[in-house]
């Protein structure tokens, strides 16, 4: 009964030789290659070694070693050319110089220190991206798309990489055309081919005709014998391919503009340091040697490694990867990292109802036969204008509903039109028992009442009964038959429950809690979709889409008075693919972060448009394509857990900027106050050097931090984070600056010294490990908003990565490595200090954000690490 069976193809990567001449863009017709005949099509399998029954696996594999993969050969940048972009820049150079001067002045040890730092950052940064990388190819692999090809006589289903030329391979609606192909077998393909060649519309493709790989099959099914593959396509020939992964996202670039703000700054700071020193050395002394210079430019080279977030990209990269790597975990990949941050502000959610919010497992219920049609009947029409090895929630249902299965092989099914979105129905022609042909269709209600012409009466009548079904959440199959496929005949309604997913409403809640507005957004009846609303709590405020945008609006300037009733309402019925695209944008245009789902090849413009596109379990090639996120499973729930991850990603990068904003200030303005009052270097090179690794090592493990998630959506607040950075930056330098002073006035004082000797070294020891103790510290104040004796408490990961570095630190202070050595009186000192201040800096934090937040009660959180909501 039905076609024979195609399977989905997927989207455009091909590789090798033959096919027909580039198509010109737009033209009409008169550019397209010309239809090749029986003859041509028969001379092009002889070419390629092929034949109607496709290749045999031994010619497979010759051509695979002739003609490679199908997929486009990308130009990879050689891990040794990525490994020296480490030493090339800004921040490399200034390394970079520092080691030049310190070996012009045979400064050994300060030599070995800052090249030590130069390959570190190298190294580590070089490590985690390609760590970063692997994990991303290793989630898109499990999105490879497929085709299924003839081989061996057999139909199969594999990679499109795999695809070699003289494949013979299936295509149909939804699917986009995995290689060049000329179509030898099938009735017709609509095929959008704009990316490539400019036109417009779908381009009705028919036998002898050629198709080009990455154009998308709006309807139809046909059978096509690859060309080309891979750079050998028309596609791969003359694309300009741009790889998204190279597109920075918001976090990203707000990192890197923190990262010229602490330049621009330790430059600054750096120019002060060096005049002061000259006005001294030629004003104040009247004497001035260049191996003063030398030493001061030495000197202000290291302090700005030492302030520069020299561990930015390394922290972003596995921060990313590893929020990638969980969210895969729960049945979400990404297509490119930066959509983990654009989840994180989404504040609408405009979902779809079947399959996302109800369960799309329809039991069929009693029959609503028209005329004199009987209920049997109409079930066999509906049966019979669909496809028995369909996995279409719809078709099974129809299945399920015949009291004889077998009854459909008295019917030979002679042609079959496929569902799309645009036309909503399907349509079967099929010879009888008695040697006649009948014409079947099953749609939407709307669609099938005009087909029929309905009378003023009967529609009354019909529409009566699909609202009535409506309002009790039940959508409405209409079913009609032709004897001659012009004048067709209504045969009655199906009723059919889709009833919503158990975690539907308890996920809703859930989304509200996170400040996230979900809108219903469906195709079927604005009455059924507003039954469901209403059941899972969205509200039953849903409008008709046609209504709200209008018949001629354009969707690039949606109207105000439009964009506000979308704004207000709480989903939309009656929807067209197109209308999608004009909720995100009117949503948009109102100021809202948007996360769209979808799962049809007529969703991709609306998924591209939205801030965030979701493709749900069991979407097509080109939804899939489209989508920043692509669900492996079905429901609702994934979207929130992602959107959950995301925010808990955003807080762990915003501590992060909170903590070396702080730190830059704080190290630079010491030492340059320092150098103002004292007339003295607080930290030699080495110190500056080793604090810097001393910082990066912890900071390394942010990505495993425990968070609090925000319970509403998170947008950068540049204003919030510098001026918290800057009071968190100031109090750290009045607490080092505190212990320069202690450290001076313990050397001035007779009664301590006898003590404890005291004298300049000293102190530099005491400072540089009051800012290794107190950096580390003042981080873990930055990373929440609350008091740090709550939790959610640090990861052992940070726990433990602080608590080496600092040992180590406190064994370099006793034992003098690269330093002075300390006396552990003063380390125990220097200790204390830095926890009575600690405390006074977690205080001083809880007031700036209760300022900051009002008097009000700070919203509620939810502990990433363990889910359950804890008080902000």
């Amino acid at each position: 009964m039905s076609q024979p069976a195609t399977a989905p193809a997927p989207a455009a990567v091909p590789a090798a030789p033959m096919p027909a001449a580039p198509p010109k863009a737009a033209s009409g017709a008169s550019n397209r290659p010309a239809r090749l005949d029986a003859a041509g099509i028969a001379a092009a399998f002889a070419g390629l070694g092929s034949s109607p029954a496709g290749l045999a696996s031994a010619q497979v594999k010759a051509l695979q070693e002739k003609f490679g993969p199908n997929a486009i050969a990308a130009h990879e940048e050689s891990r040794w050319r990525k490994l020296f972009g480490y030493f090339w820049g800004p921040i490399p150079w200034m390394i970079e110089a520092a080691a030049l001067l310190s070996l012009v002045r045979l400064d050994w040890a300060d030599f070995i220190v800052v090249m030590g730092l130069l390959l570190y950052n190298a190294v580590v940064g070089f490590w985690q991206d390609s760590k970063a990388a692997s994990a991303l190819a290793a989630l898109k692999k499990g999105l490879a798309l497929k085709a299924r090809a003839l081989r061996d006589g057999a139909w199969v289903t594999l990679d499109t990489a795999e695809l070699v030329p003289g494949d013979v391979v299936s295509v149909s609606g939804g699917e986009t055309l995995p290689a060049d192909l000329l179509l030898t077998d099938g009735k017709y393909l609509s095929v959008d081919q704009a990316a490539l060649t400019g036109e417009s519309l779908p381009v009705s493709k028919a036998v002898g005709d050629s198709g080009y790989s990455g154009s998308i099959v709006r309807q139809g099914s046909m059978t096509g014998l690859v060309t080309a593959t891979g750079n050998a396509t028309f596609f791969g020939r003359t694309a300009k391919l741009v790889a998204s992964a190279g597109a920075k996202s918001h976090a990203e670039k707000a990192v890197i503009q923190m990262g010229d703000f602490l330049i621009i700054l330790s430059a600054a700071l750096a120019v002060l340091l060096v005049v002061a020193q000259v006005h001294r050395d030629i004003v104040a002394n009247g004497h001035w040697e260049w191996s003063h210079a030398g030493a001061i430019i030495q000197l202000v080279l290291v302090l700005l490694v030492a302030s520069v977030p020299v561990a930015t990209p390394a922290v972003m990269s596995v921060t990313m990867a590893l929020g990638a790597l969980a969210l895969s975990k729960q049945q979400a990949i990404v297509s490119r990292l930066s959509a983990i941050e654009e989840l994180a502000g989404v504040d609408v959610l405009c979902s779809d109802k079947t399959g996302t919010l109800t369960l799309n497992q329809l039991t069929l219920q009693p029959p609503i036969p028209w005329g004199a049609a009987a209920p049997d009947e109409l079930i066999l029409g509906a049966a019979l204008a669909s496809q028995k090895q369909s996995d279409d929630a719809i078709d099974k249902a129809v299945m399920a509903g015949l009291k004889d299965p077998k009854v459909l092989d008295q019917y030979h099914q002679v042609d079959f039109t496929p569902f799309d979105p645009v036309s909503k129905k399907t349509a079967a022609q099929v010879t009888g028992p008695d040697g006649r042909t009948v014409h079947y269709a099953k749609g939407a209600p709307q669609v099938i009442a005009t087909l029929c012409g309905l009378s003023q009466d009967s529609a009354k009548d019909y529409f009566g009964a699909v609202d009535r079904l409506a309002r009790d959440g039940t959508r409405a199959l209409g079913v009609a038959r032709s004897d001659d496929g012009a004048t067709w005949t209504l045969l009655g309604l199906l009723p059919m429950l889709d009833p919503p997913r158990p975690d539907a409403a308890a996920t809703i809640a859930r989304a509200k809690q996170l400040g996230v507005t979900v809108k219903m957004v469906t195709g079927d009846d604005v009455a059924i979709g507003s039954e469901i609303s209403r059941q899972l709590g969205l509200g039953d405020h849903l409008l008709v889409a046609s209504e709200v945008f209008g018949e001629d609006s354009n969707p690039q300037h949606i109207a105000i008075d439009a964009a506000r009733a979308v704004e207000v309402a709480d989903g939309f019925g009656r929807v067209f693919p197109e209308h999608k695209f004009q909720i995100v944008k009117a949503l948009q245009e109102r100021g809202h972060i948007v996360a769209m789902t979808g799962d049809g090849v007529n969703d991709a413009p609306a998924l591209k448009q939205a801030d965030c596109g979701v493709a749900v379990s069991g979407a097509t090639d080109a939804a899939r394509s489209a989508a920043a996120l692509i669900l492996t499973a079905p429901g609702l729930s994934t979207i929130i857990a992602a959107i959950m991850e995301a925010r808990a990603i955003f807080e762990r990068i915003t501590s992060y900027i909170y903590y070396r904003i702080a730190m830059t200030l704080n190290i630079m303005l010491v030492v340059v106050l320092t150098y103002l009052v004292y007339d003295f270097m607080p930290l030699t090179a080495i110190m500056i050097v080793v604090m810097a690794l001393l910082d990066d090592i912890p900071i390394m493990t942010i990505a495993y931090d425990n968070v609090k998630v925000q319970d509403r959506p998170v947008r950068w607040d540049m204003h919030r984070i510098i001026s918290f950075s800057t009071i968190m930056g100031i109090m750290a330098l009045v607490q080092s600056f505190g212990i320069v002073m202690l450290g001076m006035f313990w050397m001035k004082s007779p009664e301590l010294t006898a003590i404890l000797p005291m004298d300049l070294p000293h102190v530099q020891t005491m400072l540089f490990l009051q800012l290794a103790a107190g950096g580390h510290l003042l981080f873990f104040v930055s990373r929440v908003q609350g008091t740090l004796f709550r939790p959610p408490y640090p990861s052992l990961p940070v726990l433990g990565a602080v608590i080496g570095t600092q040992i180590f630190a406190i064994f370099m202070c006793a034992y003098g490595w690269f330093m002075p050595a300390l006396p552990w009186l003063l380390i125990g000192v220097v200790w204390a200090y830095c926890l009575a201040w600690t405390l006074v800096m977690d205080a001083v934090k809880l007031v700036y954000f209760h300022l900051v937040n009002g008097r009000d009660r700070q919203p509620s959180v939810i502990d990433a690490s363990i889910g359950p909501a804890v008080p902000g």
